[in-house]
């Protein structure tokens, strides 16, 4: 959704710039090896906490279970990235977090049950079995979690590079742009708004535009 949005700002070709996304992203997840690293953990949590606790909900958790979703994926995560081969060819950080996420969520399902240990607690943590498991625990009605999870990583990555591109752009020229580009309103209602030529109003979308884009490069954990 934001890689097709953020393409039409100028027209340019976003690729160029994939080994730079892909070497940020590799260098957070070799810093998070190390568990004593509490800056980059914090970059973590910072960046990851809404997103996670919002799928929780959308999975039927209440607002206490999701907080504990946040803390026990963060847990897991520590657990287990000293062994997490960042390829994304192989597998995306986007599907790993989505699995760790899943499990926690259905961690959250289980403690509902009246009794205090529910199956087998060695069970292999596969896609196939935790499939399995919401069904068997929602009776059925079991949410889709990829599209829940798909469509709210697109909302967190857009809403945070357009926060980022807020902080580094000059208030006018934000202003204009969140007018235009983002909201759509038309050209000669922004000009007459702010008081400003149409030609200023295109050049600040080209240029906000491109740090919108880099900060999406940057952002962009499909990878």
């Amino acid at each position: 959704m934001h890689d097709a949005w953020a393409a039409t700002l100028d027209g340019q070709n976003m690729s160029e710039n994939d080994n730079s996304s892909i070497a940020t992203r590799a260098s957070l997840l070799n810093r998070l090896k190390n568990a004593e690293d509490q800056p980059s953990w914090q970059v973590f949590f910072d960046t990851y906490w809404q997103l996670i606790h919002c799928v929780a909900r959308k999975a039927g958790l209440t607002d206490a279970e999701a907080e504990d979703v946040v803390q026990e994926t963060v847990i897991t995560a520590a657990k287990h990235l000293p062994s997490f081969h960042y390829d994304p060819k192989v597998c995306s950080f986007k599907t790993w977090l989505l699995r760790l996420t899943r499990w926690r969520i259905i961690d959250q399902l289980r403690k509902r049950l009246p009794v205090s240990r529910w199956g087998d607690e060695t069970m292999k943590e596969d896609d196939a079995t935790a499939t399995a498991l919401l069904d068997q625990l929602t009776g059925g009605v079991a949410p889709d979690l990829e599209g829940v999870w798909s469509s709210e990583w697109e909302k967190f990555v857009l809403a945070e590079a357009i926060e980022r591109v807020k902080r580094r752009a000059r208030p006018e020229q934000f202003q204009i742009f969140d007018l235009y580009a983002l909201k759509g309103m038309p050209i000669s209602e922004v000009a007459s708004l702010l008081h400003v030529s149409t030609a200023r109003i295109y050049l600040t979308k080209h240029r906000v535009g491109k740090l919108l884009k880099a900060e999406l490069r940057e952002l962009d954990l499909k990878m």
